[in-house]
């Protein structure tokens, strides 16, 4: 990769995001997103998961610059010697879930998560869940606060708070978690084939209301919540040698 290569910036709304496009547009002459060869986002790990979402379609690699607070998505921010990062970056491709939830009016909401969907009850009263795998039964009642699917990328985001798995990248697996389970009490969730479509029915909708969030899309009083990998979308990510997001997830696992 030549110096010459085509860079967009894209940054989110924070004060230390802008400065840093400003600093970054003035050291290296920008071109519109659509004519670039890799897109560079400053801001924070929402704003990460934002523009993959946004960018998916360009089908642009993208590199992440800190400019938030955890930055588990990004690479250290530095002005220098952008063009020869971006040449010697490593390249993850990250598929990510797609969610179609129905919701007590018929209407279907879809969204795209590369963290997670998750389910959560909206009043006092516990939620109740049914969940089929691949169209099987697997567990008739949850009662609980709420129940997600994870990705690798995102298994060490809200899934770990939830005391999920942490998923190696390229473990083709994904992790289904329960959120603070009050029925059954000794379940902990499941690690699935990435292959899994799962379904989840929400068992007395209208007196214990439930909403169904794909990363930041959000639909609420669901019934029905389809999730599976959608393997036809694709963003690639780029990130410093040594720390790659494989790396990072390792890392995840031996926090004292």
């Amino acid at each position: 990769m030549s110096s010459r290569v085509k860079i967009a910036f894209v940054a989110g709304p924070h004060p230390r995001a802008r400065a840093a496009l400003r600093e970054l547009e003035e050291r290296y002459p920008p071109v519109p997103v659509e004519e670039a060869d890799i897109i560079v986002a400053l801001g924070g790990d929402g704003f990460m998961l934002q523009a993959m979402r946004n960018l998916l379609p360009r089908g642009r690699p993208i590199y992440g610059m800190n400019r938030g607070t955890v930055g588990f998505l990004m690479n250290i921010y530095a002005s220098d010697s952008l063009p020869e990062r971006l040449a010697a970056a490593n390249a993850e491709v990250l598929h990510p879930l797609r969610m179609r939830a129905t919701d007590l009016d018929g209407v279907t909401h879809e969204g795209l998560a590369f963290n997670e969907v998750s389910l959560f009850r909206t009043t006092r009263q516990a939620a109740k869940i049914r969940i089929e795998i691949d169209g099987r039964e697997r567990l008739k009642d949850l009662v609980c606060d709420g129940v997600l699917l994870a990705t690798p990328a995102g298994s060490t985001a809200y899934n770990l708070s939830a005391h999920g798995p942490i998923l190696p990248i390229g473990a083709g697996a994904l992790a289904l978690t329960p959120i603070s389970a009050f029925r059954p009490r000794r379940w902990r969730g499941a690690i699935l084939p990435e292959s899994a479509r799962v379904t989840f029915h929400v068992m007395d909708a209208l007196h214990r209301p439930v909403s169904a969030t794909a990363d930041d899309v959000e639909a609420q009083n669901v019934v029905k919540v389809e999730v599976w990998e959608d393997r036809s979308a694709a963003v690639t990510v780029l990130f410093d040698p040594g720390h790659s997001l494989e790396e990072r997830i390792l890392m995840e696992q031996f926090q004292t």
